[in-house]
Formats: C-alpha cells, structure tokens, sequence
C-alpha cells in the first residue's frame, strides 16, 4: 500500500485479513509484525510459509480461502459484522493496544465506539451490595455520558450491563460473538444486541474454553480509559483484567471492600498498589481529570509506519544465517527485551525482527507484553 488512510476494505481484502489471523502461529502482534515485514497482508500470506520453514518448520497451516469465506458467512448470518482494525468504525482506544485485534466481530451499534468508554468487572460470586453498587454506578456513569464496558460474565459483569442498558453498553465475549456465555444470560445478550454491542475476535459459532478469557479481558481493557473492580479475589480474572489496563496505560479504580470478605482482598490489595478508591462516579471522574474527551490513537497512528516504511526484508543484514545463530544463542525460556537482542547481537533491527518471525511461526518462539520474547521449549 502506498500511505495511509483509514478506509473501508473490500471483501476481498477483508477475506485476506481473516486468512493471515486464522493461520497456524498467527496472533494479533505476529500479524501486525508480519505486515510490517511484508508490506501487505497479501504478501504475508505467500510469504508466511518461507519465515516459518527458515525457523525450523517444514509446513504451516494457512487458513484456506473457502475457511475464511465461511466464516465471513457464518458471521453474517448471526447478524453481525467483521471490522478490520484498520477500518474507521474500529474502535480506536482498542486499535491502539499493541495486540489488538486485527479482525474483530461486532453485533449491534458501532456508534458506541465513538464515545468514551470506562470498564466496571468483578467477581462472577458477587455479593448482593456487590451487584448492587456496581449496576447503580454504571447508571450514573452512564447518565453522565460514558459507555459501560464489560464481559457479560455472571455477578458484577451482569449488573454493569444492566445498569448501562438504556445509556450504552458494549459486551466483549470470550466465545463467537454469536454464542451466548453464561446461557443463563440469554436475555440480557439479547437486550444488548438491541441496545449496546457486543464484541469478539473468535470466530462464530464457537464456544468459549479457559484460555479465551484472559484474551477476553485484555479487549474489556483495551476499550476503555480506566477499569473498575468492584469485588475481587486474591487469583480472579478481574484483576488480570487490571493488570492488562496498567499495561495498556488505563486508570484502574477499585472500590474497598470489608477485610473479612474474601471477595474483596484484591481490589483491597489494588488499592494498597495505588488503585483509585471509588465509592461514587464522581470519583471515577476525579481520577481520569479530563481524560474523557480523549479515545486515544486509533489505527492511522499506532500503525501508520507499517504502510510508510520500508518493509525490514527489504533492509535486513544479507546475512541472515548468522544472525540466526547469533539470536537463538542470545535467547532463553525468560523474556527478554528485543532491544537487548538488537545490543547484545549488534545486529540490525530489521535482521532481528526477521528471525524472531521465523521462530514464531515456526512454534519455538513466545511474544509477551513489554515487547519482550521467550524461546519454547
């Protein structure tokens, strides 16, 4: 591509995007890695093979035109509707995350996504007062102009979105945006789709395992300008949920809760590590001090040099075999910095990211947040 402008893509462009996500090895940031590399998402997926059997894998499956066209229809058919991140609709606090989806599905209002956001999540077992608080702070958070984000999870998630129903609410759901998780929720998924949004980067149709949730979380997150835990345990999905906020940069509120109830020890340890104490919506607004009017960068500058640079093929070092061999001996099991790699193996950046694609797609590589790596065993 030559510059850049957020667009609508064509379908065939979008079938391409949903090719690169849905293949072996590809996540959010290997994607956005590879389009940089590439230059192009189809370019990419001709070239994903060659990376990933130069780091070690004979064959790597690409998801085929005919899975991806399938897709597209089984998510149509739901009603709902694929947005690239970098379509203008996307939301753009979330296209700024620096694993955002680079395919999400969205079912309802997209307008939502134009407005500030803030995320109200806590424990699935709440307490009565719990889900109390926590429905009557979204309405008034809501009545005050922001969108309520949460995950439509039993106890705290469900009372936020009812509280947010008649201002705006956006669910983000660990399964398809077409499946309904916990069933007992069938109702308020409903009266969202009518009222709110709901999104997912999954695929339709599937449900939702363990391992979606924490992926879920980071979305809840990535939506917002600060997150609100209103009752947590110590080891909870809620305080992942902060913990990726800090890491994208979001406020974290917590609201105290009595020391003899284990649902409360961690927004009690949140607010020990510097959590905002929140007991109304006015301390919500306290704590952003103004930040409401920003939604934060959208795709065009997260990702502008991914369309304006050239690709790092076109600079890397000619000799690549070395550099191989120079990184994977600089590498171990614990993150490590890619800056560090780029000093200790006095190679340039664009060898660097080259290799380190090649091992991702080849499975012996891990990507973590910080922009740090670690070697699979």
């Amino acid at each position: 591509m030559d510059g850049f402008a957020p667009r609508s893509l064509t379908d065939a462009e979008r079938l391409a995007w949903l090719r690169l996500i849905r293949s072996d090895n590809v996540g959010p940031a290997t994607f956005y890695h590879l389009l940089r590399h590439f230059g192009s998402v189809e370019a990419a997926i001709d070239g994903l093979p060659g990376l990933a059997r130069q780091g070690g894998r004979r064959d790597i499956r690409l998801c085929t035109p005919d899975e991806a066209a399938a897709e597209m229809d089984r998510t149509i058919a739901s009603g709902a509707r694929l947005l690239a991140a970098i379509e203008p609709d996307y939301p753009k606090p979330l296209a700024a995350v620096e694993d955002a989806p680079p395919i999400l599905a969205v079912l309802g209002d997209t307008s939502l996504f134009e407005r500030p956001t803030v995320a109200i999540v806590g424990a699935r077992n709440a307490s009565t007062n719990g889900k109390r608080f926590a429905e009557q702070l979204a309405a008034d958070l809501g009545e005050s102009g922001l969108v309520i984000a949460s995950g439509l999870a039993r106890g705290v998630d469900g009372a936020a979105h009812t509280g947010a129903l008649g201002t705006g609410t956006i669910a983000a759901l660990a399964g398809g945006v077409d499946h309904c998780y916990p069933p007992e929720h069938a109702r308020l998924y409903d009266e969202i789709v009518q009222q709110g949004a709901l999104i997912s980067e999954q695929p339709a149709g599937l449900q939702p395992q363990g391992r979606h949730f924490p992926r879920r979380n980071r979305l809840i997150s990535g939506l917002s300008l600060g997150v609100v835990v209103v009752e947590a345990a110590l080891r909870s999905g809620s305080l992942i949920t902060a913990r990726m906020a800090l890491e994208q940069g979001r406020e974290v509120f917590a609201v105290p809760g009595s020391p003899l109830d284990p649902r409360c020890r961690g927004t009690n340890n949140l607010l020990r590590q510097g959590a905002a104490l929140t007991e109304s919506a006015a301390d919500v607004f306290a704590a952003l001090d103004g930040a409401t009017g920003r939604q934060g960068q959208g795709f065009a500058e997260h990702y502008g040099d991914l369309f304006e640079s050239p690709s790092p093929a076109e600079k890397a070092t000619p000799d690549l075999e070395q550099a191989r061999r120079t990184i994977t001996e600089n590498l171990s099991p614990s993150p490590t910095m890619v800056d560090e790699l780029i000093r200790d193996s006095q190679m340039s950046p664009a060898s660097v990211a080259t290799v380190l694609l090649e091992l991702e797609l080849a499975g012996r590589l891990e990507r973590l947040p910080g922009n740090r790596v670690a070697l699979l065993t």
